[in-house]
């Protein structure tokens, strides 16, 4: 496939539809490429809920404000980018007379961690940002997007399982749904530009897949793609999290079923009758009647048991695994900060009051 960037500047790649999915198995194997570039992904849909604090972004000083704070997000990931630091000063003047935008700002630190790498192709991994596929095209025409697509069952389980998401099936397959859904949308208005995949498949051959994959970037397919135990961030990244535990090993084809015992019959049919369409599309065979809607009583019952293992999930991270408890605190800690300091400036400008020198002094730190 014959793919130019803009300007020079390396192809951008947006993986979607929702995390759980296998996405690190495929980020990590293509990543042998010299080519090729993906750094551990921001998720910058967690941030999204702050942007509307900034105010008008045509404002130079809310603008620059953004731009420091999502470099701070950067700095404040789990998995650092080897070898980067971004000046936000140096970045507010490189992108300063673009369409302004929090997307515009994500990708200007993606792209240039990818020229630092000499790659011609960066991918980010953020796949929840399929919501924002429409801004993003219209920043980055030459966009292109890979589809993952895993069994419904498989994904809602693992997700059940993690500590980024809901903590109830019933809640996790409607976050399913609207990832498939924004997908859909995204496939019908650009077919062209995505590429779809099945993680099953992917388990059964990799070599194929990896090849579709990279033929679809433009970049050549290498031999080292199917030895991820010599990769040194996959055995960095299966340190860190419970999560990533498995991907410094070759998959195993048999966990394509281990929903099976992580799932109840009831979970089961609930995420079928809900994902019914896509599992015919996609191949999945049906294992119940399929007539289990999630009705409001089952939503709300679902949303109480979400919070309570929440609350036991961070609590069990915490006893488990200090490291990954720390980090992630550590992160969501930064995001709170933000939040409080950008409501703190709104009451500010809303009431004409100088900021308290408490306030003043905290933020010099």
């Amino acid at each position: 496939m014959n793919i130019t960037s803009d300007a020079g500047r390396p192809l951008p790649v947006l993986m979607i539809p929702l995390r759980r999915c296998g996405s690190h198995a495929l980020r990590l194997r293509l990543n042998f490429s010299r080519d090729f570039y993906s750094p551990y992904p921001l998720h910058i849909v967690d941030f999204m809920p702050l942007l509307p604090l900034y105010g008008d972004l045509a404002d130079d000083r809310a603008y620059f404000q953004l731009i420091v704070d999502v470099v701070g997000l950067q700095a404040a990931s789990m998995v650092k980018w080897p070898g980067m630091a971004f000046d936000p000063v140096e970045i507010f003047e490189a992108i300063g007379d673009r369409p302004r935008s929090v997307h515009q700002v994500v990708w200007e630190l993606l792209l240039r961690a990818g020229e630092h790498n000499q790659a011609r192709v960066v991918m980010d991994k953020s796949l929840d940002s399929v919501r924002y596929a429409d801004e993003l095209l219209a920043l980055f025409p030459n966009m292109r997007f890979l589809n993952v697509v895993r069994d419904p069952r498989a994904q809602v389980a693992s997700v059940n399982r993690a500590i980024i998401h809901d903590f109830d099936t019933a809640l996790n397959v409607r976050t399913w749904l609207a990832a498939y859904q924004a997908a859909d949308r995204l496939l019908a208005n650009h077919p062209d530009k995505v590429l779809t995949i099945r993680y099953e498949d992917f388990l059964a051959d990799q070599q194929t897949i990896l090849r579709q994959v990279c033929d679809f970037f433009g970049i050549a397919f290498l031999p080292q793609m199917l030895d991820i135990r010599s990769s040194a961030e996959a055995a960095q990244i299966s340190q860190l999290s419970a999560l990533w535990s498995s991907n410094h090993f070759p998959p195993i084809v048999a966990h394509a079923d281990k929903f099976r015992q992580q799932l109840s019959l009831r979970e089961i049919e609930i995420i079928e009758t809900a994902c019914r369409d896509y599992m015919e599309r996609y191949g999945y065979p049906m294992l119940t009647p399929a007539q289990l809607p999630i009705t409001d009583e089952l939503a709300a019952a679902a949303e109480t048991h979400s919070r309570r293992a929440r609350e036991q999930a961070w609590e069990d991270l915490k006893r488990d695994n200090y490291r990954d408890y720390i980090l992630r605190q550590g992160r969501a800690d930064y995001l709170a900060s933000l939040k409080q300091r950008l409501l703190r400036t709104a009451a500010v400008s809303v009431t004409g009051l100088a900021e308290p020198p408490a306030a003043r002094t905290a933020d010099t730190h």
